[in-house]
């Protein structure tokens, strides 16, 4: 027997078993797809360990997934209920293929390819497979593929015609309220939101800062053909303040504050009504300026197609909530990330009047400006070093070198 595991690198929350992508007596072939995990941030297929057949299930659909826990297990000898030469069945693909009659998703061949939760969805949604891309292990359409397609209301590839994978959105003279049934990651987000404002007191300080020097950088490089978002200069700026106030970086313990080695800094990233992500730009604090811009357009471009893994959204230290993004100046408190002492708020970028002296003299100016907030767990720091933070790093945005 070789028992299937949670991965041991599974996120801090919680993780419930989505669907299993087999059932107990049918054969696997090694890394096939076999049971997709969930947690408020990744949903996560863990592979078969080996090639046999599924003898046992022990975590049914919805049960609670903690790291290292046997999901089931694999006998690699046939079963009873198995012929000796069946033989192991190849993977279960599901391509995105041409226009053609239109199939069942519920029926046939195509039913052995889908898992539950994936059949139930397209049956809801009355969606053919046909049109849905997969982003799961060779290509298998996954929940949050089924998921995207509803959102976005209609597909790009439909042959004149034909029915759309989903009915446009309402006019807006025609909108009715209707509710909204919780999604699995919605309610763990609640869970998570909920435990973190009860287990830590939340404090937020407001700065200020000025964005015109990190402006005219971002600018040059642009100029040069490096293209880089304001956010890889956050990152970096954060990472420089941690040695004005080391426990920022740091989570509180029973016995002690535990201070990372490492500057492990997660970044929010809004997926739409889904809530958001927060993948996790690693040793940020050992990378240059255009390794962190890298780091960041292919987490967020991960993030936003559904293909994070459980080891990207993993092992922060510090998360920037860079909320201005969508409109808003200023947000407070904003909830900790669980085990973690800090979080850096940045509201919208926008002109402002502001004095500065210029040759001796009070002088009226307009600069890019935006409030950052750190809202803090106060049983770890305290306003002095929680000021001290904050002013280090608005004097690296604000001194950014010219070149």
């Amino acid at each position: 027997m070789i028992e299937v595991r949670v991965p041991a690198e599974q996120e801090g929350t919680k993780a419930v078993v989505r669907a299993w992508l087999r059932q107990v007596g049918e054969a696997v072939a090694e890394n096939d797809p076999l049971v997709e995990l969930e947690t408020d941030k990744v949903t996560q297929e863990v592979p078969a360990p080996a090639a046999g057949v599924l003898s046992e299930i022990l975590l049914e659909t919805d049960a609670e997934a903690v790291p290292g826990a046997v999901l089931g297990r694999i006998s690699l000898e046939p079963s009873a209920s198995t012929p000796a030469d069946a033989g192991v069945q190849p993977p279960a693909v599901l391509e995105t293929r041409s226009a053609g009659p239109r199939r069942s998703p519920g029926n046939g061949e195509e039913e052995t390819r889908l898992s539950p939760s994936v059949r139930r969805a397209l049956l809801q949604h009355d969606i053919d497979p046909d049109r849905v891309q997969g982003t799961g292990r060779n290509g298998r359409i996954t929940r949050e593929d089924v998921d995207r397609a509803v959102e976005l209301a209609t597909v790009s590839h439909v042959d004149a015609g034909e029915k759309p994978i989903a009915q446009p959105r309402v006019a807006e003279s025609n909108w009715a309220a209707e509710d909204i049934p919780h999604d699995r990651m919605r309610l763990k987000i609640a869970e998570n939101m909920v435990r973190a404002v009860s287990e830590a007191p939340h404090v937020t300080a407001l700065f200020e800062a000025d964005f015109s020097a990190i402006a005219a950088h971002k600018q040059a490089l642009a100029e040069r053909g490096m293209k880089l978002s304001y956010t890889a200069y956050l990152v970096k700026a954060a990472a420089a303040a941690m040695a004005a106030a080391p426990a920022i970086n740091g989570r509180w313990a029973e016995d002690r504050i535990v201070v990372s080695p490492t500057i492990d800094i997660g970044v929010g990233t809004a997926l739409g009504d889904k809530g958001l992500v927060v993948p996790v730009v690693k040793n940020a604090g050992s990378l240059e300026l255009q390794e962190i811009g890298a780091r960041l357009d292919d987490l967020t471009t991960r993030a936003r197609e559904g293909k994070l893994t459980g080891a990207d959204v993993s092992g922060g230290s510090f998360t920037i909530s860079n909320h201005g993004v969508s409109g808003s100046l200023l947000a407070a408190p904003i909830i900790l990330h669980q085990g973690q002492a800090a979080i850096l708020g940045v509201g919208k970028l926008e002109k402002r009047v502001v004095v500065r002296e210029v040759a001796g003299q009070d002088a009226i100016l307009i600069r890019p400006m935006a409030y950052v907030t750190l809202t803090i767990d106060h049983r770890v720091v305290d306003g002095h070093q929680t000021n001290a933070w904050l002013t280090r790093f608005v004097e690296v945005l604000e001194n950014w070198p010219k070149s």
